[in-house]
């Protein structure tokens, strides 16, 4: 009973002794692991290195020694250098007859259209009757001359003469409804219908020679002054490819027709309308006319105006101008610098400079 007793007081403290020890357990587990059944926390953010953005440098260009050409350009087709319309004096009358369609050819004096003139006829026979009744009149008038006042016999005798020649205008008149070739040619166009009523001088029929094709083309007024006869020219032919010739004709220039830059006129009409001719355009004789081309085939036109070899030149981004003065900015191992600069010729995308710099330089574009 004794061990007992000494057992039972020796094993109670122990017994109170666990659950302080399962706390201990619980804390030395909770301080090894740490802050690992906490919340994860955000990593913290890497920014990217942001580079300023560079000062864009502005272009540097080497002063050349080329060869510089000034050109002036146009517009055109081949026409013949023998072409013209053809057309009635007398207005207002009645195409009776049309001999003729596009393409045809035709010779020297054939018929080519006839105007209707009955009417014309019919009041000649009438006049020519009564001039029969007034030349027997003045044949009596003759007789009785010395017996007459002189001015009356001289007016009697103007009366007589202006039907005389009312009768030759009449027989005239009707001669000139007949329409015929001035020259061999081809029919190019013909603008008309039989029975048409036509004025005067509105084309019937234009008539060329296609055995004497040449360029035809026109160019703007300010442009075409500074074009001579003998120029060089380049010919960009539709379907033939660029020919080579020299300036053979200019215009002529009238308050009408200022040969405005590439405007081509139709086959030549009535009051207020252009008549189209050969005359009206700058004509270029090429060097060798390709073959098998045809009449109103389109082209282009380019003349050197002005040429000049071992020419000095830059860009014209690198030329500046304040005012009247014109310079450049030059780069050089000294640094840059303003330099004054005097100015040739110009083309679209160059300067000449005549004084101011040399080939091998370098100027600052703008």
């Amino acid at each position: 009973m004794k061990w007992w007793t000494v057992d039972s007081s020796l094993t109670k403290p122990r017994a109170l002794h666990r659950p302080i020890l399962a706390v201990l357990l619980c804390a030395a587990v909770l301080s090894a692991t740490g802050c690992s059944l906490l919340p994860k926390e955000d990593e913290e953010e890497v920014l990217p290195v942001i580079n300023p953005p560079k000062i864009s440098q502005k272009p540097v260009y080497t002063v050349r020694s080329e060869t510089i050409e000034n050109t002036v350009r146009g517009s055109g087709k081949l026409m013949s250098m023998q072409e013209e319309p053809l057309f009635f004096t007398e207005n207002d009358k009645r195409l009776k007859e049309l001999y003729v369609r596009p393409m045809d050819v035709v010779k020297k004096g054939q018929v080519i259209a006839v105007l209707d003139v009955e009417d014309l006829k019919k009041q000649l026979r009438d006049a020519k009757l009564q001039f029969r009744k007034d030349e027997l009149a003045m044949k009596e008038t003759l007789r009785k001359k010395d017996e007459m006042d002189p001015l009356e016999f001289e007016g009697q005798m103007i009366s007589f003469e202006e039907k005389k020649q009312a009768i030759a205008d009449q027989q005239e008149a009707i001669g000139k409804a007949v329409l015929t070739a001035p020259y061999s040619g081809t029919i190019v166009s013909v603008p008309v219908q039989k029975g048409a009523v036509v004025k005067a001088y509105d084309p019937i029929a234009v008539i060329a020679d296609l055995s004497q094709l040449t360029v035809a083309a026109k160019i703007s007024k300010d442009d075409l002054e500074k074009v001579a006869i003998g120029m060089k020219a380049t010919v960009d032919i539709n379907a033939a490819g660029k020919h080579t010739g020299v300036v053979k004709q200019l215009p002529v220039i009238t308050d009408d027709n200022e040969n405005g830059g590439g405007g081509l006129p139709g086959e030549g009409g009535g009051a207020g309308e252009q008549k189209d001719s050969i005359e009206n355009y700058l004509v270029v004789k090429l060097d060798k006319m390709p073959a098998n081309l045809g009449r109103n085939t389109p082209l282009s036109v380019s003349i050197v105006v002005d040429r000049k070899e071992n020419a000095i030149l830059i860009p014209l981004s690198a030329l500046r101008t304040i005012g009247g003065r014109t310079y450049v900015i030059v780069s050089d191992e000294q640094g840059k610098r303003e330099v004054d600069v005097e100015v040739g010729q110009r083309t679209s995308t160059d300067a000449e400079i005549v004084k101011g710099l040399q080939p091998g330089q370098k100027v600052v574009g703008n």
